[in-house]
């Protein structure tokens, strides 16, 4: 059975998917003051599968935010131990690390954009994307069973890829968290457990364990690998009750919540437009940092250059997330934790005692100078990261694991 033309819907933009960079995207076409909005059609995937679990996110950003509203906490001060466990501790200076659980930022934005008349919103799986005479055309077939054509002059897509485009290397960053509560304080709401290295390391690769303290007895505590492949799940929660048990010596906690997840962290090339008027946003679109995984502030960067094209009359092609020099030291850095090269424990521990905190999270925006770089390069192990640079231009391109 073909689409309907007598179900067609007609709008200014289409965008695929609701999560962090759907919504951002819609927040951000709908909320320019004192002009009229372009009409958008919101496309989320029903319950089910194809929808993502609820998940948290994490950046950086000055003391105001745009969505501050959804923060469940933020900190100024980030800690990083090595294997012997001695700590580094290091303000952010004017910079803030804040958390964002995705319920709450559907929530804010569901506030913001509840009864805006330029969006429409729509639950349904997206069956095609093709290109028409004056934009594109998104074929979808709703949860009621009922086949819908929506066209647009732009559609922005920001459903994961089925398969990653190929890469000189990949890592994958896996991950398993717990959000815990304690009868008694145990954790330090003051300071984000950034990486602790405190837990065995695979070969090639590095793991370590994150805290995100939301208060003296609630956490999420979450174990973290960059490998090759992922473990099987009995191993995450092992290592969870390793840490909680024998690092922290926290023995009586209850788990409230679980979460868990798979980020590519590659250096393949990810294209950002996939026909005239269809572009890629978000992870799909390459916002991902390819050498931390850290992808919501590249999605704000991304969705505002987007909204500004729209309402200057310009083409709106999504602009790189991150810039040439940012992917080519990414390249190296997964070059040499893939090979074992680089003892990662020691080389993230290194920096964070030698740099600082507020120039290094500048640096994972794309946001230091060249020389700003160099001073972080010449306090990195600076023989293997050399060597990963000089052999990496002859490694071929091979297709990318997937996540």
């Amino acid at each position: 059975m073909g689409y309907s033309q007598e179900v067609n819907v007609r709008s200014d933009v289409v965008i695929i998917g609701a999560g962090a960079a759907g919504l951002s995207l819609a927040d951000r076409l709908c909320a320019a003051a004192g002009r009229p909005s372009p009409t958008v059609q919101l496309v989320q995937a029903p319950a089910g599968p194809l929808r993502p679990a609820p998940r948290t996110w994490c950046f950086w950003e000055n003391e105001r935010g745009r969505y501050d509203e959804a923060v469940t906490a933020s900190w100024n001060r980030l800690r990083v131990r090595g294997p012997s466990g001695r700590p580094v501790d290091a303000a952010t200076g004017a910079l803030r690390y804040k958390m964002i659980r995705s319920p709450d930022f559907e929530a804010a934005i569901e506030g913001r954009l509840a009864d805006h008349p330029a969006l429409s919103r729509m639950e349904g799986t997206v069956e095609a994307v093709e290109g028409i005479a004056d934009g594109a055309r998104v074929l979808v077939r709703t949860t009621d069973g009922e086949q819908c054509g929506l066209t647009a002059r732009w559609v922005f897509d920001s459903r994961p890829l089925g398969s990653l485009p190929p890469s000189r290397t990949t890592l994958l960053q896996h991950f398993h968290g717990w959000f815990v509560r304690t009868p008694r304080p145990a954790f330090d709401p003051g300071a984000v457990e950034l990486m602790d290295f405190r837990t065995p390391q695979p070969e090639r690769g590095l793991a370590f364990t994150y805290v995100l303290p939301t208060s003296p007895r609630t956490a999420l505590v979450e174990y973290t690998q960059f490998s090759a492949s992922v473990l099987p799940p009995d191993r995450y929660d092992r290592a969870l009750e390793t840490y909680l048990d024998t690092v922290l010596r926290v023995r009586d906690f209850q788990v409230e919540a679980r979460e868990e997840g798979v980020i590519p962290m590659t250096d393949a090339q990810f294209a950002r437009q996939s026909g005239p008027s269809v572009f890629r946003i978000g992870a799909a679109g390459g916002a991902t940092r390819p050498s931390t995984g850290y992808t919501f502030a590249a999605i704000q960067r991304q969705t505002s250059a987007i909204a500004a094209a729209l309402r200057a009359g310009r083409r709106p092609v999504p602009p790189a997330p991150h810039s040439r020099r940012s992917r080519a030291m990414d390249a190296v850095l997964l070059h040499a934790l893939a090979t074992g090269r680089l003892d990662g424990a020691a080389f993230f521990t290194r920096l964070f005692s030698r740099v600082p905190a507020e120039r290094l999270l500048r640096f994972l925006d794309g946001a230091t100078t060249p020389a700003e770089d160099l001073s972080i390069g010449l306090n990195s192990p600076v023989m293997p990261l050399l060597r990963s640079a000089l052999t990496l231009p002859s490694r071929p391109l091979r297709p990318s694991p997937a996540p």
